[in-house]
C-alpha cells in the first residue's frame, strides 16, 4: 500500500514538483535568513575575537561594548596589574577617527592601538605581511575588509600613505580579521603611535586586557579585579555575548529577520497546502476504490504520511543544500566572510518542515476520510 502511496504521489508530476517546490523554498528562506541573523549579530563581537589572547577585559563601568566604551585614566592599568592572579595586563586604545588617502578621499576608520611590546590586541593571522612591520615607525596594519574599501580599483594598499591626524601612516600589513557588525575600516597600530593618530581628552585608555595566571580562572581573576579596582572586568565570553545582546537590543535587526523567517513559514504552509488539498482532491476517487476493497482509514493515513514525508525529505534537503550553495557562492563577498550555518538551525527548519506538513496534511485529509467506498461507483 505505502508503494501505491508513493506511485500515486509521483504519477502527478506537476503537483508533485509544486510540493517540492514549496517545501524547499519555505526551507532556503527560513535557513539562510536565520542563517544571515546569527552570523550578523555575532559580528557585535568581532572586536572581543580579533584579540584572542585576552581572558579578561577591564574597562570602565558604563562601558558595554568594544564599540560602546568609556576612556579611563592609565592609571586603571597599574591597578589592574597588582590584582593577585593577572599573569599580565595591557592597553588597548579603540577610536574613530576619519583617514585621508592619497587620492584625496575621505574615510571613516576604527583606529585600535595594541600593546607596543608584545602586540596583543592584534588579530591573530595575518593576511598579507608580518606581525613584526607593526615595529616600523608610523605603520598601521589594515583589516582584510577594509581593504575593499579604501583600495576597491585593485590596487595593492601596502606601503600607501595614509593621512591621520596631520600624521602620516603608512600601510604595511593587512590582517586577516573578523568585521565588525558595520563593516569599518579597521586600522591596526602600536598604542603609542594610537595616542598620536587620534586626537582626544585626558583619558585614553579604553580597556585593559588580561591573561590569567596559571591555577587562576577567569571567572574568579575577574570579580576579583571589580571587588579591587571598582572597574567592570568581563571574561572573554561574557564580553562577547554583551556584544551580541547589544545589537539585538538597540537594532531592529530581530525583528525584521523574524517576520522574513516568519513570512517564508506561511508561504510553504499556503503553497503545500494548497497543492497537497488539490493532489488528494483529484485521487479521492483511487482512495475510494481502496477503501471499498478493504483499505483502513489508518492505513489512508499511513498512506498519506508516507507522501508528506517523501515531499518533505526531499524538499527540505533541496532547501537546505540550497543554502550551503548560497554561503559558499557569496563567501568571496566581504559582508558573508566568515558566515557558516550553526548547527541548530537546520534543525529549526526541520521541525518547521514537519509542522508544515502536519497542518497542510491534517486539512488535506479530512476529504478523504470522510469519502465513502460506494462514492467511487456513482
Amino acid at each position: 500500500m505505502l508503494w501505491i502511496a508513493i506511485r500515486m504521489l509521483t504519477g502527478d508530476a506537476q503537483k508533485f514538483y509544486g510540493l517540492l517546490f514549496g517545501i524547499a523554498f519555505s526551507t532556503l528562506l527560513i535557513t539562510q535568513q536565520m542563517t544571515i541573523f546569527v552570523n550578523l549579530v555575532e559580528r557585535g563581537a568581532s572586536g572581543v575575537y580579533n584579540a584572542p589572547e585576552a581572558e579578561v577585559w577591564v574597562m570602565d563601568p558604563v562601558s558595554r561594548t568594544t564599540d560602546v566604551s568609556y576612556a579611563m585614566p592609565s592609571t586603571a592599568l597599574d591597578k589592574v596589574r597588582a590584582v593577585r592572579g593577572v599573569e599580565w595586563a595591557v592597553p588597548h586604545l579603540r577610536a574613530q577617527a576619519n583617514v585621508r588617502t592619497k587620492a584625496g578621499d575621505l574615510e571613516g576608520v576604527a583606529v585600535i592601538g595594541v600593546d607596543d611590546a608584545t602586540l596583543i590586541g592584534l588579530p591573530e593571522r595575518m593576511a598579507l605581511g608580518d606581525k613584526n612591520v607593526m615595529f616600523a615607525p608610523d605603520t598601521v596594519v589594515i583589516d582584510d575588509v577594509g581593504v575593499t574599501r579604501l583600495f576597491s580599483n585593485g590596487d595593492s594598499p601596502i606601503g600607501e600613505r595614509l593621512e591621520l591626524n596631520d600624521q602620516r601612516a603608512v600601510i604595511r600589513g593587512i590582517s586577516d580579521a573578523i568585521p565588525s557588525f558595520t563593516s569599518t575600516v579597521v586600522l591596526y597600530t602600536r598604542y603609542s603611535s594610537a595616542l598620536n593618530f587620534v586626537p582626544g581628552t585626558r583619558n585614553r585608555l579604553s580597556f585593559v586586557l588580561v591573561g590569567v595566571s596559571e591555577g587562576e580562572t577567569p571567572e574568579g581573576v575577574a570579580a576579583r579585579i571589580e571587588a579591587e579596582t571598582g572597574l567592570k572586568a568581563e571574561t572573554r565570553k561574557e564580553f562577547a555575548g554583551a556584544g551580541v545582546d547589544f545589537i539585538i537590543e538597540n537594532t531592529g535587526i530581530p525583528v525584521n529577520f523574524g517576520i522574513t523567517v516568519f513570512l517564508g513559514f506561511v508561504v510553504g504552509v499556503a503553497i503545500v497546502g494548497l497543492t497537497f488539498s488539490l493532489f488528494l482532491r483529484d485521487n479521492i476517487k483511487q482512495f475510494g476504490a481502496l477503501k471499498a476493497i478493504g483499505v483502513t482509514n489508518s492505513k489512508i493515513v499511513q498512506m498519506v504520511a508516507v507522501q508528506a514525508g517523501m515531499v518533505g525529505m526531499i524538499g527540505y534537503g533541496l532547501g537546505v543544500v540550497g543554502t550551503v550553495a548560497f554561503i559558499k557562492g557569496f563567501g568571496a563577498n566581504p559582508f558573508f566572510k566568515g558566515f557558516y550555518i550553526p548547527w541548530q538551525i537546520p534543525l529549526i527548519s526541520l521541525v518547521a518542515v514537519v509542522v508544515i506538513l502536519a497542518i497542510t496534511g491534517f486539512i488535506a485529509i479530512r476529504s478523504v476520510l470522510k469519502t465513502e467506498p460506494a462514492a467511487v461507483f456513482r
